[in-house]
């Protein structure tokens, strides 16, 4: 995994739970923190913060990488603003992932290891991500998606009627813009 990713939890982290709390996650999960954002690290290090945030926080672990999406979300949007600025709603924003976005971040991050989104699109109400990622860290693109929906203050729906943690093949997340937030 990228070291960005570290760099943003520890960023989310400090931010909200403070310096002490980032320091124990590192002792708990027996790493040593030192994460540039070109870097490649084992996934089994933000396997090992997640589960050593779980605990220290008493979420699953799930909520903790679903939180950590929604908070990250908003670091990437402001050192990234051409990512978002580019569209107008969250929609448009999510449908761009493999073609816009994560190409770009593949030349931003050389050797980034992306999850890979297909769509059905046949809804004009209804989105559906089909997820597919060796990491199954489909809570993440929740927190992303949630944020995202935040960041162009438009309320969502999301569900995930599959998952690859519940035994299928892949994951699907299904989005619906309800309303615009007042």
């Amino acid at each position: 995994m990228k070291g960005i990713v570290f760099n943003l939890l520890e960023a989310v982290v400090r931010r909200d739970h403070g310096d002490d709390v980032w320091e124990a996650l590192l002792e708990q999960a027996s790493v040593d923190g030192a994460y540039t954002s070109l870097g490649n690290y084992p996934d089994d290090e933000i396997t090992r913060l997640v589960g050593a945030a779980a605990a220290a926080l008493d979420m699953s672990p799930d909520d903790v990488v679903r939180w950590f999406g929604r908070n990250a979300l908003p670091l990437l949007a402001k050192k990234h603003p051409h990512f978002f600025d580019a569209h107008k709603s969250t929609r448009p924003f999510l449908l761009a992932l493999n073609d816009v976005i994560h190409s770009e971040v593949r030349k931003l991050y050389p050797g980034a290891d992306v999850p890979v989104f297909t769509y059905d699109t046949s809804s004009p109400d209804v989105l559906l991500m089909y997820y597919r990622s060796h990491r199954k860290m489909c809570a993440l693109a929740e927190g992303f998606i949630e944020a995202t929906a935040a960041h162009y203050d438009e309320e969502i729906s999301l569900d995930q009627p599959e998952c690859m943690k519940r035994g299928d093949e892949r994951c699907v997340l299904r989005v619906s813009v309800r309303k615009p937030r007042p």
